[in-house]
C-alpha cells in the first residue's frame, strides 16, 4: 500500500508550524519578564526624581515601599542627601496601607540620630496591627530605646486567631500548614455569606481548635499561629539588648531542638539568654 503523499508532508509542517508558535511564545514571555524587571526597583535603581514621586504615590502602594527600600538602602550607605526624604518617612506612619507603615517602621531604624523617627516610632507601638508595632519595637531598640519590650514579646508568642463573626466552619488550616501574613487560615459560612479568617503574621499553624462544621461564636479562638523563624530570630535579637529575667522561659522555648525551631533561632536564643544573664550579675 502506498502512503498518501500529501498525509505524509503534513508532519512535518504541522511540527514546524507549532515549534514556531511555542518559540513566538517564549520569546514573548521573555520580553515581558524584561520589562517586568527593567520596571522594578529590582531591576534598576530609582532617580531622586522618582524617589520623590513614589513616595508621594497614593494610588500604587508597591511604588511607595519601593520608594521606601531604596532610601533605606542610601541610609546604610550613609549618603549625606538623602534626609532630604526624612519629613516623607515621618508622615508615612500615618499611611492607611499596612504594608507601607510596616515597611516605613524598619526604615526609619535605620538611622537612630534623628529625634523625629525616635518619636514617630513610640507613636507606632499603639498601631492597629501587631506586625507595624513589632516592627516599631525593633527599631527602637536602635535608639537605645526599651519601650517597645512588650511588643518584642509579643513577637515570640503565637498568635491567637478567632472567629470575627458567629458561623459555621467551612474549611480550616490544618496543624502544621505554613501561612503568610493576611493569608487565609479558615473560612464561616455566616448565613450564606463566605467570611475568610485571615493570619495576623507569618508563620505555622500550631493548634487548630474547630472541626469541619462545627458552629462557632463570634471571637471563638479558631486557630494558633506560632511566629516564622526571621521574626522570631529578630526578637531574640533584640531581648539580647533590652531582656530581662523574667523574659528568660520565653528565651528557652526557643533553645529546644524541635524540626520547626531553626538552629539559627536556636543559636540566638541561647546567646540571648547569655546576655540576659549577664547583665543581671
Amino acid at each position: 500500500m502506498v502512503a498518501n503523499p500529501k498525509i505524509a508532508e503534513q508532519g512535518p509542517r504541522t511540527s514546524k508550524r507549532a515549534f514556531m508558535f511555542l518559540l513566538l511564545l517564549v520569546l514573548l514571555f521573555s520580553v515581558v519578564l524584561f520589562l517586568f524587571w527593567r520596571n522594578s526597583s529590582l531591576g534598576r535603581a530609582l532617580s531622586d526624581k522618582q524617589i520623590s514621586e513614589y513616595l508621594h504615590d497614593t494610588k500604587d502602594p508597591h511604588h511607595v515601599q519601593d520608594a521606601l527600600a531604596q532610601v533605606g538602602d542610601r541610609m546604610q550607605k550613609h549618603e549625606t542627601d538623602v534626609s532630604r526624604w526624612y519629613p516623607d518617612l515621618v508622615g508615612l506612619t500615618s499611611s492607611p496601607v499596612e504594608e507601607i507603615r510596616n515597611t516605613d517602621a524598619r526604615v526609619m531604624g535605620l538611622d537612630p540620630s534623628v529625634q523625629h523617627f525616635h518619636q514617630a516610632l513610640l507613636k507606632l507601638l499603639t498601631d492597629s496591627s501587631p506586625s507595624v508595632r513589632g516592627n516599631a519595637a525593633l527599631s527602637l531598640v536602635n535608639f537605645g530605646d526599651a519601650t517597645g519590650r512588650p511588643q518584642i514579646i509579643e513577637l515570640l508568642k503565637p498568635a491567637v486567631v478567632t472567629a470575627p463573626v458567629a458561623g459555621k466552619i467551612v474549611d480550616a488550616g490544618a496543624i502544621g500548614t505554613a501561612v503568610r501574613q493576611d493569608g487565609l487560615v479558615a473560612r464561616l459560612d455566616a448565613n450564606g455569606e463566605d467570611v475568610q479568617v485571615r493570619a495576623p503574621i507569618s508563620g505555622r499553624v500550631e493548634a487548630s481548635n474547630v472541626k469541619m462544621g462545627q458552629i462557632v461564636a463570634a471571637g471563638r479562638e479558631i486557630a494558633t499561629i506560632d511566629p516564622e523563624g526571621e521574626q522570631v530570630w529578630q526578637g531574640l535579637h533584640a531581648l539580647a539588648q533590652i531582656g530581662q529575667a523574667q523574659d528568660l522561659p520565653l528565651v528557652q522555648h526557643y533553645e529546644r531542638s524541635q524540626p520547626y525551631i531553626p538552629k539559627r533561632v536556636r543559636e540566638q536564643a541561647e546567646e540571648t539568654e547569655k546576655a540576659i544573664r549577664g547583665k543581671a550579675q
